[in-house]
């Protein structure tokens, strides 16, 4: 057994792509080195397996290794969870605390999300790359510490550069040695693979029999868009399996779980990070409509029903206009024995363009909020964005967060 296919099995990666494998190689031949690493890959590659391998075939491997996600920390307390805070510090500091670049001395930090460090801590990040000096927020006390940096992004640092988000001296510190992980749309032959393995797991874990693809359905599987890579086609497989009656999936039922506006979409080299703010509410208004048009559809359900049952199901539902958001009246039509959508929007007395993409957005983030009992990471999941940037998106939104 090679030692990539060794480190796949230890670390369950799968995948037989070539550019996979470069990437492993790439981490393997640098792990025994100290040297800087920088992982970028668009967001649900599997970035986060690399840090690991370069912590676990180093030889600091038998020291801590600590995984930081910089998007998930905020911006007011990040410093001193990095590095550390003295008593009285600030409000709330009770007492003396190691920050992350003091708990890894000897061993390996990993720092997702990198690009979403705000510019004062990106200036004392350099500082410890530079010198492996650092100094406690609240103290002016120099101290050294020997850490091995791996940081990764799904960002265009370069554009972040240009754009001045991000510092051009930390860029080039950080990329000593980079590593680029690849899309799924760019290692095809791997996805009936992965998907084959995760619904194997659910089969697993809820004892039941696991799905397999006919031709048809493994042909759009590996032709598909996959716009959040391996962790929307894991969510997609754990769908399948357990909404699914059949065990056998066909291309027709294969359809329903993957959106539509996706499909078909360019296979393209450097293609669309999911922070990017146009890409983030293109999302955002896609998941609004689809919404819109599945609560819709299930109230014209319900009037129907309750229609039927009192003898009036030919009565048009005109009457409980009053009783909807305007941009929800539009979209109603007369209730027939099958409920259809309107194929053009009726004319109302409502102005134009009530609806703003401002309050789209918002409703959208309310709903994932609300759906994960208002847990950030779980929602910025589910809207295929980092944490910060959900953060930045209420904060701008104005969302009152319960």
């Amino acid at each position: 057994m090679t030692e990539i296919a060794t480190v796949k099995q230890r670390f369950g990666i799968i995948g037989t792509s070539e550019l996979l494998d470069r990437a492993l190689e790439v981490a393997l031949r640098v792990a025994p080195t100290d040297l800087t690493v920088l992982v970028t890959g668009e967001s649900g590659v599997g970035k986060e397996f690399f840090p690991q391998v370069i912590h676990a075939y180093s030889a600091r491997k038998h020291n801590k290794y600590i995984a930081v996600n910089c998007a998930a920390i905020p911006e007011g307390t990040i410093d001193s969870e990095l590095f550390g805070h003295e008593k009285g510090a600030f409000t709330g500091a009770t007492e003396a605390r190691k920050g992350y670049f003091e708990e890894a001395d000897g061993g390996t930090i990993f720092l997702d999300e990198v690009a979403e460090l705000p510019h004062p801590t990106q200036a004392r990040l350099l500082r410890v790359l530079q010198t492996g000096e650092f100094i406690r927020v609240g103290s002016s006390k120099v101290q050294k510490t020997n850490v091995r940096v791996v940081a990764a992004t799904n960002m265009n640092l370069q554009e972040a550069i240009a754009q001045g988000r991000f510092r051009e001296d930390l860029f080039y510190r950080l990329s000593t040695v980079p590593i680029v992980v690849p899309s799924l749309r760019e290692r095809p032959e791997d996805i009936p693979l992965l998907f084959r393995k995760f619904a194997a797991d659910v089969a697993v874990q809820y004892r039941m029999p696991a799905v397999t693809l006919d031709e048809g359905a493994r042909q759009m599987l590996m032709h598909y868009y996959w716009r959040g890579n391996i962790r929307q086609l894991k969510n997609v497989a754990e769908q399948i399996s357990a909404i699914e009656q059949a065990r056998v999936i066909t291309a027709e039922v294969l359809s329903k779980y993957l959106p539509r506006q996706e499909a078909g979409a360019p296979v393209a080299a450097g293609s669309v990070r999911m922070d990017d703010d146009m890409s983030t509410e293109r999302e955002l208004l896609y998941k609004v409509l689809f919404d819109m048009r599945a609560d819709i559809n299930d109230l014209k359900r319900m009037m129907a029903e309750l229609m039927q049952a009192s003898g009036r199901c030919q009565e048009p539902v005109r009457d409980i206009r009053g009783l909807l958001p305007s941009a929800a009246q539009s979209s109603l039509a007369p209730v027939q024995p099958a409920p259809v959508y309107a194929e053009s929007e009726e004319v109302t007395d409502d102005p134009p363009r009530e609806r703003t993409k401002a309050d789209m957005q918002r409703e959208q983030i309310i709903r994932a909020l609300r759906r994960n009992n208002g847990r950030r990471r779980e929602a910025a999941a589910e809207l295929f964005m980092s944490e910060r940037t959900l953060y930045r998106k209420i904060k701008e939104l104005g969302i009152a967060e319960n």
